[in-house]
């Protein structure tokens, strides 16, 4: 089923802003392309590392290769900022590759929202950190 739209919507306050952050972290966490590409606009535009993308489907095939290479991925979010229709999120995540070396990435997103409350624009800057596994920090299971 399409989404038409997506609570909280925007202008946002504190609270909502909160809310559409842990929600994103909840969604991207299930490690379902399809699933968390359904929060975005079909005509999203992204940024991603190096990667830029226009459109869901192009989400859906980049999260599908992304979750294929960063195994076992948890994810943290935190609010940073928002105003009316943006938020700025910092976030931390840990995942290993197919050889069993773990890694730990940083990084900022911006997000700006269409009025139905699905997010139009995500642009991430991240940095990848090398990690023993026994200095992991996101230990949940799925």
């Amino acid at each position: 089923m399409e989404a038409t739209s997506r609570p909280p919507l925007p202008p946002f306050t504190f609270e909502s802003a909160r809310e559409k952050v842990q929600a994103a972290e909840d969604g991207w966490n299930t490690r379902d392309p399809v699933r968390v590409s359904l929060a975005y606009t079909l005509d999203t535009e992204w940024r991603n590392r190096a990667d830029f993308l226009t459109g869901r489907e192009k989400v859906v095939d980049f999260l599908t290769r992304k979750w294929a290479r960063e195994l076992d991925y948890r994810l943290k979010k935190e609010l940073w900022a928002f105003t009316d229709n943006r938020i700025a999120v910092r976030f931390e995540y840990e995942w290993h590759d197919d050889s069993g070396a773990w890694f730990r990435s940083h990084g900022n997103e911006n997000w700006e929202f269409a009025e139905n409350g699905l997010m139009h624009r995500r642009f991430a800057s991240i940095n990848d950190q090398p990690i023993e596994e026994e200095d992991r920090k996101f230990r949940w299971t799925r």
